[in-house]
This record gives C-alpha cells, structure tokens and sequence, in this order.
C-alpha cells in the first residue's frame, strides 16, 4: 500500500472525513475504522490494511505515527460485533444458540465504552 500510494490516498480521504477534527478525535476515528474492518476480515489483516494508513495520517496532521499505530493493533483487538470476526466468536456461535444480532446487541456498547477507554488511554499515556 505504501508503494502503490494507496495508503496515502486512504489517509487523505479520512482525513477529509475528519477535517476540522482534533488529532484526538482522529485517532479515536482510526480506532474504530479498525475497529468494524477486524469484524469482517481478521485482526491480522486489518492491522496490515490499516497501519500504513494511520502513519500517513498521523504523519499529515503533525501528530505521533507511533500512537496511532497502537490504536490500529488494540481497535483490531476488539472483534465483538460479528461472529465471523474472531474464531472464538465462531466457535461458540452454533453450540450457544446465539443468533447472529445478539453480538451486535452486546458488542456494540462494549465497542463503544473500550473506543473511549482506550482512546483516553493513549492520550493519557503517550500523547498525540
């Protein structure tokens, strides 16, 4: 993605997503980009997907690359929302008799609690 230049094209059309946004808030956004993208395909892939990204991001706004990156690697810790993100996910799915809206149901507020956590977290610990 770095040598296409699809990293820094994705990094400007987020970025004017979230123009006027504080860098805060933009890392917030990159947490839960990372966030939904892990519950479609795995946490490995979404954090190569999104990496290159959150650098060139950073980099743009004059902010720490380094903190971003730790927000893509802990948001594609958080696969709550699908049962297809995580293989335990999947695994307790059938045996449970969990539909599939019941991730939804509880993932989505606990998705929403830890993107404030741990976004307040890395402000709080290493700064933007």
């Amino acid at each position: 993605m770095e040598r296409t230049g699809a990293a820094e094209w994705l990094a400007s059309v987020i970025l004017l997503v979230a123009a006027g946004l504080s860098p805060a808030l933009v890392l917030g956004l990159f947490y839960l980009c990372t966030a939904l993208i892990t519950n479609l395909i795995s946490n490995n892939a979404s954090v190569v997907l999104m990496i290159p990204v959150a650098v060139e991001a950073a980099t743009e706004i004059g902010a720490d690359p380094f903190t971003f990156v730790l927000a893509v690697t802990f948001g594609a810790s958080t696969a709550m929302l699908t049962p297809i993100g995580y293989q335990t996910n999947l695994m307790v799915y059938g045996p449970g008799g969990y539909k599939f809206t019941d991730f939804l149901r509880v993932g989505a507020p606990l998705q929403l609690l830890l993107a404030v956590v741990t976004t307040v977290g890395l402000l709080v610990f290493w700064g933007v």
